[in-house]
């Protein structure tokens, strides 16, 4: 199956930003994959993604607002970050309140020498290969929380429709059993392969 996301070169902003991420989670998961992100100068196509909501245990949403998960319940197109295992950040993309996008993993395409130096590594199937090193790689921490993906030092893409592949989501043990992961079947530059 393929995504049916925009086609186009420029970078979504304003009314279409909106639009693209103003719809279910699972959708706006499908049709990021495929989709060009830029922080700043480093970036690439979004190669996996996972889908979260409100009514989601495994949400941190699902709890309602709180001072750590407020981006969330921002506008679409937001950006919510946070910190896993006290030491890893993860970047997420808000859809409707309280619903968002993982973004998991990224194919390398710009910025690489300073993805390489931060990451500390040069193998480029392991620089964006998850939530936590894709952060790092593109410098992502708690400053860039709670702004809109066309403000800097963001700028996200559309993409032309890729082959799809789903699966369960990763690293979490409540609703792990839903399908609500998803990326571009066959690709190298995953954190883990769909089966």
């Amino acid at each position: 199956m393929t995504n049916t996301g925009a086609i186009g070169n420029a970078p979504l902003t304003g009314r279409d930003l909106r639009g693209f991420f103003e719809r279910d989670a699972i959708a706006v998961a499908r049709d990021l994959v495929g989709c060009h992100l830029l922080v700043n100068d480093a970036g690439g196509r979004i190669t996996e993604t996972e889908a979260y909501f409100p009514h989601d245990e495994a949400s941190h949403s699902f709890r309602g607002p709180t001072r750590r998960n407020g981006a969330m319940f921002g506008p679409p197109g937001n950006v919510y970050i946070y910190r896993i295992y006290g030491m890893y950040w993860c970047l997420n993309f808000v859809c409707t309140p309280g619903s968002a996008v993982l973004i998991r993993a990224l194919e390398p395409q710009n910025g690489i020498a300073g993805m390489i130096e931060r990451r500390g590594t040069d193998v480029l199937t392991r620089l964006c290969s998850g939530p936590g090193k894709l952060c790092q790689a593109l410098d992502i921490d708690i400053a860039v929380n709670n702004r809109l993906l066309d403000r800097p030092p963001f700028a996200i893409f559309p993409s032309a429709p890729v082959p799809i592949a789903s699966g369960t989501r990763i690293g979490i043990t409540k609703n792990a059993e839903v399908p609500w992961r998803f990326g571009i079947q066959g690709s190298r530059y995953l954190s883990k392969p769909f089966r």
